[in-house]
């Protein structure tokens, strides 16, 4: 008996070191990411028809340096670096609850039909309801998300969910969605066409403060909710039974999580157009970087800020040289590698 114990309690010891070195770990990885994210930002707010260098960037935004140089910062240029953190803090997490969900990296929200359900609510009110207020068109994005959701979940029950069969539908879903975008867009007028065009290759250049406000408010509710849940879902991965067993109501929760996940990505949508892979791409790629055993919403969080910081960063970038590129079209094109990647991948276990 003192042997075992003695193996129990060495085992026990063993574990915690495990668990203290991966937090560690993580902190230390989340802490990079917010170091190069921010250093991205002040480089990029410095970049435009008027070039600025970081030491006057710095001093803009600490209330020094020139006025006119504080409009630019301050004014012009910063909504659209915060939109760039803040709404890939959110597609990171979406794409963490829906992966974790799943349980399977191809449940992202972009790929199972959420995203294309809320485009497609918003091309529906801009187009036919003539809606260009912020709060319209962000009602609309939810509710198209969460209806699309429904829809997807009701086509790939059967007798339970199981994560690829959810995935399939999805793309199914998500294709025709993308057929009646089509459709809309191309019997609406020329200039309703054009603006709702436009706005569907996903751009953070028309973001102001104006728009940026309600937004930062309901991220921070959105985020806030799905750190909440999150324990829950940690819970949820094991299983119903395991949930059960631990005090969670496991259908309200996922309930929870999935309005949280729809959330995320549709006020996403609702502000800048659609954004793709970014939700896909950052829980997995947070999930190698910090060697975590699963995903992470903090981590998701913040390596989807630095994604999508570097793809507007590049953005910028190309603008210098060329003309304005949206950020939807630049994550699209480095997504798109990664997802034919994953999908061989994935085919080859389930084969």
């Amino acid at each position: 008996m003192s042997i075992d114990f003695g193996y129990a309690h060495q085992d026990l010891r063993v574990g915690r070191t495990v668990s203290v070195r991966l937090r560690l770990r993580s902190v230390l990885v989340n802490g990079v990411l917010a170091a190069a994210t921010v250093t991205l930002a002040v480089i990029g707010l410095g970049f435009g028809d008027y070039p600025l260098d970081p030491g006057q960037v710095v001093r803009a935004l600490l209330g020094g340096g020139e006025e006119f140089h504080r409009m630019i910062v301050v004014e012009w240029r910063l909504p659209v670096l915060l939109a760039a953190i803040v709404f890939g803090a959110l597609l990171g997490v979406g794409g963490a609850v829906f992966q974790s969900l799943t349980r399977n990296p191809l449940g992202s929200p972009d790929i199972i039909g959420f995203d294309a359900g809320a485009y497609t609510a918003v091309v529906l009110a801009m187009l036919m309801f003539q809606v260009r207020d912020y709060w319209s068109i962000a009602g609309a994005s939810i509710v198209g998300g969460l209806l699309t959701a429904l829809v997807v979940y009701l086509l790939a029950y059967r007798r339970g969910i199981q994560g690829f069969r959810l995935i399939i539908v999805g793309i199914g879903v998500s294709a025709l969605l993308g057929s009646l975008n089509a459709y809309l867009i191309t019997r609406a007028d020329l200039q309703d066409a054009m603006t709702v065009g436009f706005w569907g290759a996903g751009s953070l250049g028309r973001v102001d403060w104006e728009s940026l406000t309600p937004s930062l408010l309901l991220a921070a509710v959105t985020l806030s909710a799905a750190t909440l849940l999150a324990p829950a879902l940690r819970q949820l991965e094991l299983g119903d039974d395991a949930a059960l067993a631990q005090g969670v109501n496991a259908n309200r929760a996922r309930l929870g999580l999935l309005i949280a996940g729809v959330a995320t990505t549709a006020l996403v949508t609702a502000a800048a157009g659609p954004i793709g892979f970014i939700a896909l791409c950052a829980p997995q790629v947070a999930r190698r970087v910090a060697r975590t055993p699963g995903v992470s919403l903090a981590a998701s969080a913040f390596m989807g800020a630095a994604l999508l910081t570097a793809a507007q960063f590049l953005s910028l970038l190309i603008a210098l040289f060329y003309r304005a590129v949206p950020v939807g079209l630049i994550t699209v094109c480095l997504g798109g590698i990664y997802l034919i990647w994953l999908l061989i991948r994935e085919t080859r276990r389930h084969l």
